[in-house]
C-alpha cells in the first residue's frame, strides 16, 4: 500500500525470521521518528498469487479504500524458485500533525517457489501479527497452499466465479466452510439485488406474495453462473423451497423449485452484453399476477413493477453497484462480519448445480 511516508527493506535469499526482524526494526524506527506513528492492528491479509499476475492483484488491492488490512503478506509464486526473496514496507497515508495519530500499515512481499507451497505455514507464521484475525486469499488457485495455511487462518476470501466448473466451485466453497468462515465475492456481487428484493416485499401488503412466487429468471454474465445460482439459492433458503439440479435448454439453465403452495419456474440466462462479473437482471413473477424486474442501467439498477391490473411503475435504484474494487473492499470488511444467510444459500446453489 503506497503512502505519503514509507520505509522499505529488501533482501535476497532470506528467511522468515530475518523478514520478521526487519519489520520490528522498521516499526521501532518509525516510532523513534514520531510517537504519533501507530501500527494498525485489526487484520492480517495473506495473498497467494502467481508472480506473473501480481501486478493485477496489486491494482485490485489499491482500490479497496479504507479497507486495507493492517498487515498484508503477498506470497508471489515463481515456478522453479529455490530461495526466498522479500520486500517489506511500512507506510502511512499522512504525515502526523501535533496531537494526532498516523496509522502505519505493513506490506510484505515474498517470492516463493512451487517447492515452498506445501509448507507455507512455516514461512507465514512468523510474519502474521499474533492475536489478529487472518484472512486468506488465493485468487489463482494453489489449493495445496491453502491447505497449508488453513491452520493459521480464520477467514478465506474466494470467488466462486473463478472456478471453471460451477458445481466444483460451489462444492469447494462448502468444503472450506467446514474449517473457515467463507467470504465469497460471487455472493457479495448480488447484495444490491438481494437488498432490493427484500425491500420490495417487506411491506405487509406484498409480503404474502412471497408464498405465491411462480417464476424466477436471473440474467447474468456468461462466466457468472455461480452468482446467479447463489441468488436463487438465497430465495430458496429464505422461502423454504426444495430445489434440484437445473438442466440446459436453449443455452440457459432451467428447472423448477417446489414451494409450500406451488412450483416455481427457475431460469438462468447468460447475457453476453454483460461484460463485468455478476448479474445483469432479475425478474420475479407471482401467481397473483405481480411482475417485478431489476436490470443494470445507467446510474443504478432499473426497476420495473406491474400488478395484476396492468398498472406499471419504473424507477432507478441509485448507486446500487459497488464495482469490482468496491466488491473486494467489502470482501475484506466481511472478515469482521458473519452473514448467516450465505451458508444456506450456498447449500441450495450446490443442489441447483447438481
Amino acid at each position: 500500500m503506497p503512502g505519503v511516508s514509507d520505509t522499505r527493506w529488501s533482501a535476497q535469499d532470506t528467511s522468515p525470521g530475518a523478514i520478521e526482524a526487519a519489520l520490528r526494526d522498521m516499526l521501532f524506527e518509525r516510532h523513534q521518528e514520531s510517537e504519533s506513528y501507530v501500527p494498525a492492528r485489526a487484520l492480517n491479509l495473506v495473498c497467494i498469487v502467481d508472480k506473473a499476475w501480481s501486478g493485477e492483484i496489486a491494482n485490485r488491492l489499491r482500490g479497496v479504500g479504507r479497507y486495507h488490512a493492517s498487515r498484508t503478506i503477498v506470497l508471489q509464486v515463481d515456478p522453479g524458485r529455490q530461495t526466498l526473496d522479500a520486500v517489506a514496507m511500512i507506510a502511512s497515508d499522512v504525515h502526523p500533525q501535533a496531537g494526532e495519530f498516523a496509522l502505519l500499515r505493513e506490506t510484505v512481499i515474498v517470492d516463493v517457489g512451487e517447492r515452498h507451497l506445501s509448507g507455507l505455514d512455516t514461512i507465514v507464521d512468523p510474519l502474521v501479527v499474533s492475536d489478529l484475525p487472518t484472512l486468506l486469499w488465493s485468487p489463482h488457485g494453489h489449493h495445496d497452499a491453502i491447505e497449508s495455511l488453513k491452520p493459521l487462518s480464520q477467514v478465506i476470501l474466494l470467488d466462486s466465479v473463478d472456478e471453471p466448473d460451477v458445481h466444483e466451485g460451489l462444492q469447494r466453497a462448502q468444503s472450506l466452510a467446514h474449517d473457515l468462515y467463507v467470504v465469497d465475492l460471487a455472493w457479495l456481487r448480488s447484495t444490491p439485488w438481494r437488498e432490493r428484493v427484500a425491500a420490495t416485499f417487506d411491506t405487509q401488503r406484498l409480503r404474502p406474495d412471497l408464498a405465491l412466487m411462480s417464476g424466477v429468471t436471473v440474467r447474468h454474465n456468461p462466466d457468472s453462473t455461480a452468482a446467479a445460482m447463489l441468488l436463487v439459492g438465497w430465495l430458496a433458503s429464505r422461502l423454504s423451497w426444495s430445489v434440484a439440479r437445473l438442466v440446459t435448454q436453449d443455452g440457459s439453465l432451467v428447472g423448477s423449485a417446489h414451494g409450500r403452495r406451488q412450483d416455481v419456474a427457475v431460469r438462468l440466462e447468460p447475457d453476453p452484453s454483460q461484460t463485468v462479473r455478476g448479474l445483469a437482471g432479475l425478474t420475479l413473477e407471482t401467481a397473483s399476477g405481480r411482475h417485478f424486474s431489476l436490470d443494470r442501467g445507467a446510474g443504478g439498477l432499473q426497476a420495473y413493477y406491474r400488478n395484476r391490473r396492468g398498472d406499471e411503475r419504473r424507477w432507478t435504484v441509485l448507486g446500487a453497484s459497488r464495482g469490482e474494487p468496491g466488491i473486494l473492499g467489502e470482501g475484506i470488511r466481511q472478515a469482521f462480519v458473519r452473514d448467516p444467510t450465505y451458508a444456506p444459500a450456498l447449500k441450495a446453489a450446490g443442489q441447483l448445480a447438481g
